[in-house]
């Protein structure tokens, strides 16, 4: 049923940052092999944001690693916790969402999460499942467990003591809370980003305080976006979402940086330790083009997330549009029944640009053709043909059809 220890082992230690420890994950996958018994490995999302990104995508892709190795996946919807907030990596508290909030998030999560998991075989909860039937007594026997001082441990918190910046109590119920998770599963692993380690090891000394066998924490590296430096985030513009467009993956892809190329093969894709092996040594070679190797992980994240036809598909039409300087097959059109309008007009009215300011930023940069002739006129009042083709940046067109 489950593969050799030493093979699992090096599927599981690939791309991670902490194994903590690994002699108890090598301890636990013998003893699983030994009892031919699944692990239960446990993924905690925070559905304050119902988006998901690629950055999300590398611990689920751990997960899935995980369960086609033949563990259990098991994933929690922190509905609970979600009304305090994750205080991890925050300056200050956060905004508290509504149990409804929490639930509508927590099914748009599942949904995409299911682009990346067999949902077939993931065992999905909802922490209010547990947290929501304890009573006050129960709740101070947890609490109990802790002193202040391990919860202000937290670099967040510490931080935010020497600022002087407010931190609210229900705040440092996150950990507790979040590490009874861990307990009420039965957790033999629990994944996590770099900045959920904390969190993740409160869940390892909850389960040692009920006299559970402890969970090994694995923690997994946050990826850059786009731009090559900030954290991934659709707020700073420079995510690649998971439920985009597939020339949009593809396209955005294809804008990263050279020296984020392999990051993103091995966190974001599904290519197995041969495949990953031959991409780094094409990478190291001095001969080769990086603009291929984008190629090829762009092909893999649309395939990933749609098939490998519209993969392939897209492909085509990205060479099309960008190496063979083409029109795509299909672009936008737009009705009009007027002899002429200003260009800063059509631009807005088409969704080529979101404000006549951006327009006029977009059209002094060079950045607008009409029918392939560059336009620098920001007064310019164009004659409307039937047929004529707009084109802004690299990926937006526009067709106007005259009445």
């Amino acid at each position: 049923m489950f593969p050799s220890v030493k093979e699992q082992f090096d599927i599981i230690k690939t791309g991670t940052v902490e194994i903590i420890p690994e002699e108890e994950l090598l301890k636990k996958f013998e003893n699983s092999l030994k009892e031919n018994k699944p692990l239960n490995i446990k993924l905690g999302c925070d559905p304050s944001r119902p988006d998901l990104h690629i950055g999300h995508s590398v611990v689920l892709n751990k997960l899935r690693q995980f369960q086609d190795i033949g563990h259990n996946a098991i994933l929690i919807v922190g509905d609970y916790t979600a009304m305090i907030g994750d205080p991890s990596g925050k300056k200050k508290t956060r905004p508290q969402l509504t149990f409804e909030e929490t639930r509508e998030n927590g099914k748009s999560y599942f949904e995409q999460a299911g682009k990346i998991l067999d949902l077939k075989k993931t065992k999905i909860y909802y922490n209010s499942e547990w947290l929501g039937k304890l009573d006050l007594k129960e709740l101070i026997n947890i609490l109990s467990k802790f002193t202040v001082q391990r919860i202000l441990e937290r670099d967040d918190f510490t931080n935010r003591l020497k600022e002087h910046t407010e931190i609210s109590f229900h705040e440092m119920l996150y950990p507790i809370m979040q590490g009874y998770d861990s307990y009420a599963i039965d957790a033999d692993v629990e994944l996590g980003g770099t900045d959920q380690k904390f969190n993740n090891l409160v869940g390892r000394d909850i389960q040692k305080k009920y006299g559970r066998d402890q969970q090994v924490v694995i923690t997994m590296p946050l990826i850059e976006g786009t731009d090559g430096y900030e954290k991934m985030s659709k707020s700073l513009d420079n995510a690649i979402g998971i439920t985009e467009e597939p020339r949009d993956i593809f396209g955005k892809t294809m804008s990263i940086p050279d020296v984020l190329i392999y990051k993103y093969f091995e966190l974001c894709t599904k290519l197995d330790l041969n495949e990953l092996k031959q991409i780094k040594d094409t990478l190291e070679d001095k001969n080769s083009n990086p603009r291929d190797a984008k190629r090829k992980l762009g092909f893999e994240l649309v395939k990933l997330y749609y098939d490998e036809e519209t993969a392939r598909n897209t492909i085509e039409e990205f060479d099309k549009i960008f190496i063979k300087k083409e029109i795509p097959d299909e672009i936008p059109e737009m009705i009009f029944d007027r002899d002429k309008m200003k260009l800063i007009e059509i631009m807005t009215a088409g969704n080529l640009a979101d404000s006549n300011s951006n327009a006029r930023r977009l059209i002094e940069q060079g950045a607008v053709n009409i029918n392939g002739k560059k336009i620098t006129d920001v007064n310019l009042e164009v004659e409307i043909t039937n047929g004529m083709i707009f084109k802004v940046g690299k990926r937006k067109f526009l067709k106007l059809i005259k009445q």
